[in-house]
């Protein structure tokens, strides 16, 4: 480990290994640090992502992704299911092998030129005039401190790092939910489709997710809004319920806890030697708690930021703004419709949710798997939700 290097990322994710890789083909001399020994555990994500895209960031072969999907049932509240469907022949999405997938991440960050350290934890910032000149590192019981240009926080929800360099990166009880998840085997499913539960009796504010990791292993875990996780309703009781009826025989061989933010997004992802990606910049899809495609995209932007940076010889705070209007270009829009749509799913009762799905089966979702395609048939069903779309949503 040099003592430094243009670039430093911490966290070795998705989002911080594409930001060392985008930095590295750049130009930029790069260190990626990562405070665990192994790449890509614990797995904290329920491992899904759209297909679309995801060839730009890496060659998303058969050994990186547990199942093909193309199909998704949403069930609400009284089970009225909405069966959206890929069109014949196509494939939607991925249930990915988050392990191998992060770890070829890094591969490729390696690759291009990075240095990667795991079992190095980043301590702190090191700090002139308010600017960020290098980073304070802790490895195998030695402290060191590595100078740079910039600083990419990767570091995870309510990034230390962003704290650190005076980023407000705290997140509301409201756009927060606390995450758990059981990889299950020995279950009876659809491996080709995923599912979604919504209701009180299953997640208050949130949902219950099943995606399938072949024909009888999937992903199954709970989100529940922080502001919902009250009365002795953890999450964890909500998705032992529902597993315990759904698979009364199923066998739990893994389970994992996180925080997943759903804000929309940082009001400000850089500052003076500093920029955040990932889930440390809140880039996760507030209606589905989604976010490695939005991380790694997040990653690219500010990564390629930093190397022309280092190349002009102008890594000033406006020189680093460029980072968020690429990032704002891409997915504003989409994250303040989203948020609309999350605050608005939060508030409905059950009993509005049962009548808006009723008027929802009417209609065919042959070829709706995304996002936005969803909104626009919901805001024609409900025109109460076009209304707090507003000007969001054109274009959408």
């Amino acid at each position: 480990m040099k003592d430094e290097y243009d670039v430093v990322v911490i966290g070795g994710g998705p989002s911080g290994a594409m930001a060392a890789k985008s930095a590295a083909l750049g130009g930029a001399s790069v260190l990626l640090i990562e405070k665990r020994q192994e790449i890509g555990t614990p797995v904290r994500c329920a491992e899904g992502v759209g297909k679309k895209d995801m060839d730009r960031f890496l060659d998303i072969g058969p050994h990186l992704i547990s199942q093909n999907i193309r199909g998704a049932t949403i069930f609400a509240p009284d089970g009225t299911a909405l069966k959206l469907q890929a069109n014949e022949g196509e494939i939607a999405g991925f249930v990915l092998e988050r392990k191998v997938f992060d770890r070829a991440m890094v591969e490729s960050a390696a690759k291009a030129g990075a240095d990667v350290f795991t079992k190095a934890t980043a301590t702190g910032l090191i700090m002139e005039k308010d600017t960020v000149v290098g980073v304070k590192i802790s490895r195998l019981g030695v402290d060191k401190e590595i100078r740079c240009k910039i600083v990419i926080g990767a570091d995870g929800v309510e990034s230390k790092v962003g704290r650190w360099a005076g980023l407000c990166s705290a997140l509301k009880l409201r756009d927060i939910e606390s995450g758990v998840q059981f990889m299950m085997t020995d279950i009876d499913i659809d491996p080709e489709n995923i599912e979604f539960f919504m209701g009180n009796q299953y997640a208050p504010g949130g949902y219950v997710w099943i995606f399938p990791k072949g024909k009888d292993r999937a992903n199954v875990g709970i989100g529940l809004l922080g502001n919902k996780v009250k009365d002795g309703g953890r999450p964890i009781d909500y998705l032992n319920e529902f597993v315990k009826k759904r698979f009364p025989d199923g066998k739990i061989a893994e389970i994992n806890y996180g925080g997943i933010p759903v804000s929309g997004g940082l009001e400000k992802m850089y500052g003076k030697g500093i920029m955040l990606v990932g889930d440390a910049a809140q880039c996760t899809d507030p209606i589905t708690g989604g976010g490695i495609k939005s991380g790694l995209w997040s990653g690219e932007f500010a990564g390629k930021v930093a190397a022309d940076a280092v190349k002009s010889g102008d890594w000033s705070e406006k020189s680093l703004s460029k980072y968020q209007r690429d990032w704002e270009k891409l997915y504003g829009k989409y994250m303040r419709v989203n948020l609309v749509l999350k605050d608005y799913y939060v508030d409905m009762t059950d009993e509005e949710a049962n009548k808006l799905a009723h008027e929802l089966a009417k209609h065919d979702f042959t070829g709706v798997m995304e996002v936005p395609d969803l909104v626009k048939i919901i805001s024609k069903v409900d025109k109460k939700l076009l209304l707090k779309l507003g000007a969001a949503y054109v274009g959408f």
